[in-house]
């Protein structure tokens, strides 16, 4: 369920930075994405996709251990050979060519220099990744922010729920529509998206589910539908 939309971009702008800030002093800084290096973060954005964080982090463990969390080590591997380190994760077979494809990508365009790939423009970066194999716009995203350090905002399925809730839903669906609602609202700052982004995930996973926990929501007084559902209980 969606509720009204505001559509005044100082009030939208106004709102949003309320809205971080109230989930910053709730939830405090999440210290996302974990992880040690840069590559460890294109894996894991990789293997995040259509599971839970904490079987990617068995994944993640696994490659460790098999010292192939490196893209020389997974070009070097067969896929059945990644396919078994990324079981946990789930989807391991596709996963594991998407992991490889990613891999060959990194050597061929960058010479697994990482630090340069950072230094490209967004938009080309953006671009580059979204012709990798297993590359959409949410991991796209993730990459380029988390490992690259650039200022794009990630839409996920918690962000869409929670900007819906709030009134704050654009007037397209698209996960672009949604991305532009940030980034032409608030200051484009990577440690500001970065940090929001993850407050967003957590607030979705503990509270705003599909069935709303408003009760305990830090940002139920902004949001219409704990208000309607408050008015529903007293009457």
């Amino acid at each position: 369920m969606k509720s009204p939309r505001h559509t005044d971009s100082q009030v939208v702008g106004r709102l949003l930075l309320t809205i971080y800030n109230r989930l910053f002093a709730t939830y405090g800084p999440q210290c996302w994405w974990p992880a040690e290096k840069p590559f460890e973060v294109m894996v894991g954005a990789i293997l995040t996709q259509s599971t839970a964080w904490r079987n990617v982090e068995k994944a993640i463990a696994n490659l460790k251990a098999a010292g192939a969390l490196s893209p020389v080590a997974l070009r070097r591997l067969s896929l059945s050979e990644i396919a078994v380190l990324i079981r946990p994760s789930g989807y391991y077979n596709t996963k594991a060519r998407k992991l490889k494809t990613l891999a060959e990508w990194l050597e061929d365009s960058y010479g697994d220099d990482i630090a340069q790939m950072s230094a490209q423009g967004t938009e080309r970066l953006r671009h580059q990744l979204l012709s990798v194999f297993g590359v959409g716009p949410e991991t796209a995203d993730s990459i380029i922010l988390y490992a690259a350090n650039q200022p794009v905002f990630v839409i996920d399925a918690y962000t869409r729920r929670i900007i819906d809730r709030l009134g704050l839903a654009p007037g397209q669906e698209s996960y672009r529509a949604y991305q532009t609602l940030f980034m032409n609202n608030l200051p484009g700052d990577a440690k500001l998206f970065n940090e929001y982004h993850a407050l967003l995930v957590q607030v979705g996973k503990k509270l705003c589910r599909k069935l709303p926990l408003c009760a305990q929501c830090c940002l139920s007084d902004l949001c219409p539908i704990s208000q309607v559902d408050k008015y529903i209980e007293g009457v």
